[in-house]
């Protein structure tokens, strides 16, 4: 089924914090991560403030102290962590099928704007069975770290599309912000990582508190 009337063509989600539950996990590893490479053990609050960020950048803010070799070394052991041994459940957040299902059907094309690298994506997007709902995915390692909104601008000349186009979703200021710069709407989701009051100084359409709600504003 398509619909009569859409405000958008495209829907561009971030996917940590805002289709998967991953916060965790990510904290998890980073911190398994840190003491496998002899640095302070970052706090929880610390590791998901950087949730959102292209992971080199993600790094240098956590180990800032530490040298371009020691900070290499964490990048490739975080990401070992994160797929290979760190056990804790990544569950797509409730509604996330649903919301993807019904979009696709409407007539909607989806995208995914994330900072993990496309290795990473691959892994999840194929370890959930999602990669078939979204027409175009832009990765950390493909574009300057958010909140550059060089992704987006990526995702907008492949699609062929202009930025009234487009709504950006995201659970960080870093989603909501490469948005602002480019003059996107979008739309922040209160169960990531930054709380509302944080979102809301981006100048989002609206802050939503489940997936199923977004709906209405497309």
């Amino acid at each position: 089924m398509i619909r009569g009337t859409m405000k958008y063509k495209l829907v561009i989600f971030d996917w940590d914090g805002t289709l998967m539950d991953s916060a965790s996990r990510i904290v998890s590893s980073m911190q398994r991560t840190a003491i496998l490479c002899g640095q302070p053990e970052p706090s929880a609050t610390a590791v998901q403030n950087i949730i959102g960020l292209s992971l080199d950048v993600a790094v240098e803010r956590l180990f800032g102290q530490a040298d371009a070799d020691t900070q290499n070394s964490i990048v490739i052991n975080y990401k070992d962590q994160y797929v290979n041994h760190d056990q804790t459940p990544t569950p797509m957040f409730a509604g996330a099928l649903d919301l993807l299902d019904t979009l696709k059907r409407e007539g909607y094309k989806l995208a995914v704007a994330t900072g993990k690298g496309r290795p990473g994506l691959q892994n999840v997007l194929t370890k959930s069975g999602t990669e078939h709902f979204f027409v175009c995915t832009r990765t950390g390692d493909e574009a300057q770290s958010k909140p550059s909104p060089d992704m987006l601008q990526q995702i907008l000349v492949e699609m062929g599309l202009e930025v009234k186009d487009a709504v950006m979703i995201g659970d960080t200021e870093y989603d909501l912000g490469m948005a602002k710069a480019i003059g996107m709407d979008s739309i922040g989701v209160s169960f990531g990582v930054h709380e509302r009051e944080r979102l809301l100084l981006q100048g989002p359409l609206t802050v939503v508190d489940s997936l199923l709600e977004i709906r209405g504003w497309l």
